[in-house]
């Protein structure tokens, strides 16, 4: 009878994928042979296998199931029956029938079974061969795997014991493979990660979801001193064919490609960390601000917590002792660590090291010292036991200290400190926190030059202009100076008020271009010779011309100045400019006049003769003199400066002092650019004074 199937169903490829686990392919006849030969069992397997239904096959003869079988003579044994009966067992290989005709190999197991009342039966187990053989070849795959696979394979029971495992894995832990047997997973894989990769592998279990390539940190009992970083691969398994249910696993060592990655990582970070530091410290030349960016720039990339100090003997010569407590100022902190550690790096301003602190051995060498936050360290550093508590339970374990260098100079150190929660610093680390503290010294040093020049000018600044300004019956001054931002806190501008021969006074004021020490001692010069020249009782514009002169000789190229002479007996005010901003006239009415045909070229040009204007002032006149300073601002021109000042001018000038404040607050709403001068002066008539 021919067959229906196909070729591919009747001859499959012993190595042929297909779904479902392997036994589930494998079809299992179970049947018995009675002692006349006749089938007298017939499994739910044996129907599959050979096609015969229960009632066709039993009580028939057991030769329908072999084919090519040899004609028995009458009593003779069934080849196959017989060789269980006296084997005992027996295996092999014969061709047997199905029921549509098809002929295939079928391997055989057959034993004899003594039945209740003393009847000998032989159960005979048939599978056809290529499906056996497709089992066998899996197997032999499977076994090769598991002995010359250089991945660690495991299998898992459902309570995470190990039930096999592969040699790769056991040397990957540091144990034998019968070690592991029947042990929790959890007793070889040490984990610190509060038991979440049991959980993982109990959700494989539990709800089927395969996990891949998963990374995980963990020690072994083998090797109790080797951090290992695993990549694991975990799936249930099925359970089919009564199999155990459990967990299949494939873990590879990735410690040395993880290492390497987070070295290549933590590369890229430290030039990152660079790059950013280069851009932002030393934007300013200010200590403090320089310190604050240092911190900033390590904190919270690089460490947990910074301090920066600078050295007692920064501004004055002096040897370091190592024999004596040294004694720093902390100009910066910062730490993103929990309290106490905030109060531990911001809770003093003078911090005092005692002989033998690490600090001493940082400063002897001139090198990065890294020290762990131990007993001895800080037995050795701090010398109040409050502070050492502090450092105790701040959280940091260890610390690098670096020294702040420049021009062969120890400026002072920086401190950098780690949590637990993150690794002790490399040699890598080392030399960039060398870079950051070198970097950082050398603009702390600029600050600190740029300071005393600063300290200089301005002592230079305060000592020439006036302490006092000369008082008169005949005019009431309020004013005011105010210094630029810090990078051009000292300038040239000034102001005076002279009083004259016949009860005349003088009001003068003046700006020097440019900013620093020059300009002060320049501002010093003309203002002095102003001074002088109109006690000599000149014309305002002869005494410009003077004072232009004086210039030149000094080399100073650039300077202006308003000066104005009041007669209180006629009410005159006689002016003279050198190229400076108009002064204002407040007139009782609160209308506000621009003097604006007062001319001139600026002092140290030279060649140009200076004009004088008069106006009439009347009794209770406020006159505006001021520096170009309270006109001029970023986005704003001349014009709208000087509306800006008339407009404030018109308001209520009653106390001259409140005026002066309401317009500097009004004119200058945020910290100017330039220098700024402001006086105001009421005038009153000779017969009318107080």
């Amino acid at each position: 009878m021919p067959s229906d199937r196909s070729e591919d169903e009747r001859v499959p490829g012993p190595l042929r994928s297909e779904p479902g686990t392997l036994l589930e392919h494998v079809r299992v006849a179970v049947l018995g042979i009675d002692e006349h030969d006749r089938i007298c069992y017939w499994g739910p397997g044996a129907q599959d296998l050979f096609g015969h239904a229960p009632a066709e096959a039993l009580a028939g003869p057991a030769d329908i199931l072999l084919a090519d079988a040899p004609p028995r003579a009458p009593g003779a044994p069934l080849p196959l029956a017989e060789r269980g009966r006296t084997l005992g067992y027996w295996r092999g290989r014969m061709r047997a029938r199905h029921r549509d005709g098809t002929v295939f190999d079928c391997g055989f197991r057959v034993f004899p079974v003594t039945g209740v009342g003393g009847a000998s039966v032989v159960m005979a187990l048939a599978s056809r061969s290529d499906q056996l053989d497709r089992v066998k070849t899996n197997l032999a795959f499977l076994d090769s795997l598991f002995e010359t696979c250089p991945i660690g394979l495991v299998m898992l029971d459902e309570d995470l014991r190990y039930v096999h495992l592969n040699q790769a894995l056991a040397d990957m832990d540091g144990l034998s493979i019968a070690e592991h047997l029947g042990r929790r997973m959890d007793e070889i894989m040490i984990t610190s990660d509060d038991g979440e990769y049991r959980r993982m592998l109990r959700e494989v279990a539990q709800e089927g979801r395969p996990v891949v390539g998963a990374l995980v940190g963990v020690r072994t009992p083998g090797r109790p001193d080797r951090d290992q970083v695993r990549s694991v691969s975990f799936f249930p398994l099925s359970g089919a064919a009564g199999s155990r249910p459990g967990l299949g696993g494939l873990l590879v060592d990735v410690t040395d490609r993880e290492q390497a990655i987070m070295e290549a990582t933590a590369g890229r970070r430290r030039l990152a960390l660079l790059n950013h530091a280069a851009a932002t410290i030393g934007t300013t030349l200010d200590v403090n601000v320089t310190a604050r960016e240092l911190v900033d720039a390590a904190v919270p990339d690089f460490a947990d917590a910074s301090v920066v100090e600078v050295v007692q003997w920064m501004d004055e010569p002096e040897v370091f002792d190592p024999e004596r407590p040294l004694i720093t100022r902390r100009i910066a902190s910062g730490t993103t660590l929990p309290p106490p550690a905030t109060e531990l790096v911001s809770g003093l301003e003078q911090v005092t090291y005692p002989p033998g602190s690490a600090i001493h051995r940082m400063l002897g060498t001139g090198s990065i010292v890294a020290v762990p936050v131990d007993d001895e360290f800080v037995t050795r550093t701090v010398v109040h036991r409050d502070r050492a508590q502090l450092l105790r339970d701040s959280g940091l374990t260890c610390i690098l200290i670096a020294p702040l260098i420049a021009r062969g100079t120890v400026q002072g150190l920086a401190m950098f400190g780690r949590s637990a929660a993150r690794p002790a610093y490399t040699e890598q680390d080392h030399a960039l926190a060398a870079e950051l503290s070198s970097r950082a010294a050398l603009c702390l040093d600029n600050a600190r030059l740029y300071s005393r020049v600063q300290d200089i000018a301005l002592t230079l600044q305060r000592a020439l202009l006036p302490s006092a300004l000369a008082t008169s019956p005949s005019v009431e001054v309020a004013h005011r100076y105010v210094p630029g931002s810090h990078i051009t806190e000292v300038g040239g501008d000034w102001y005076d008020v002279i009083s004259l021969p016949g009860g005349r006074v003088a009001l003068v004021v003046g700006d020097v271009m440019g900013h620093g020490v020059p300009a002060a001692a320049a501002m010093g010069r003309l203002r002095i010779t102003a001074k002088a020249l109109a006690r000599h009782n000149q014309e305002p514009g002869d005494l410009l011309a003077e004072l232009d002169a004086c210039a030149q000789e000094a080399g100073i190229e650039l300077a202006t100045c308003l000066y104005i002479s009041y007669d209180p007996a006629t009410g005159r005010a006689r002016i003279a400019s050198a190229g400076h901003p108009p002064p204002l006239v407040r007139h009782p009415d609160g209308a506000v006049e621009t003097i604006s045909d007062v001319l001139g070229v600026p002092l140290g040009v030279g060649g140009q003769p200076f004009a004088t204007t008069e106006a009439h002032l009347p009794e209770g006149a406020v006159l505006a003199l001021y520096t170009d300073g309270l006109i001029e601002a970023r986005g704003r021109d001349i014009e709208e400066g000087l509306d800006a000042a008339r407009a404030e001018l018109s308001g209520e000038c009653g106390d001259l002092e409140a005026a002066a404040d309401r317009m500097l607050a009004g004119l200058l709403p945020g910290p100017p650019d330039d220098d700024t001068v402001l006086v105001l002066a009421r005038v009153h008539r000779a017969h009318s004074a107080p």
